[in-house]
């Protein structure tokens, strides 16, 4: 599994303390929201240039994290 907690953010100075990915400030939300539309990683990568594959990946464990803890 992926160690998200490597790649996500919590910085309160930085994009309101939502969640990001480490050194940019694309928040998970806008990756998960950009799957959910049916980008493929590949596409999300290629329209934020600043993400990797493994960020991208990082964003859905993350997002996989906090569902099994809702559950």
């Amino acid at each position: 599994m992926n160690n998200w907690q490597d790649q996500v953010n919590f910085n309160p100075k930085v994009c309101h303390r939502k969640p990001c990915i480490k050194g940019t400030r694309i928040m998970i939300s806008v990756i998960l929201d950009n799957l959910a539309e049916g980008l493929t990683i590949e596409e999300i990568v290629e329209e934020y240039p600043p993400l990797t594959l493994e960020n991208v990946r990082a964003a859905i464990a993350y997002a996989a994290a906090l569902a099994t803890a809702l559950t």
